[in-house]
C-alpha cells in the first residue's frame, strides 16, 4: 500500500472516534481552507472504505475497521 494511504489509515486508527476528512487533512498538513485540497483526500479515504480498510459512516465521517 502506498505511503499516503498508510498515513491516512494510521491517523484514523489513532483517533478517539469517527473523523472527518478535514481533520485528517489537518494532521497531514494540508491547507484545509481550500476545498480543492480536501477533495483528493476524501477520494482516497472513500477508496480505502470501498476496499474494506475503513468504514464510511452515513454522516460522511470515517472509522477504522475492527
Amino acid at each position: 500500500m502506498p505511503g499516503d494511504y498508510r498515513r491516512i489509515l494510521a491517523i484514523v486508527r489513532e483517533a478517539d472516534g469517527p473523523v472527518q476528512v478535514r481533520a485528517v487533512g489537518e494532521r497531514l498538513g494540508l491547507d484545509t481552507a481550500v476545498r480543492g485540497k480536501l477533495e483528493p483526500l476524501g477520494a482516497k479515504m472513500t477508496k480505502l472504505a470501498d476496499r474494506g480498510w475503513l468504514h464510511k459512516r452515513p454522516d460522511g465521517r470515517f472509522t477504522a475497521r475492527s
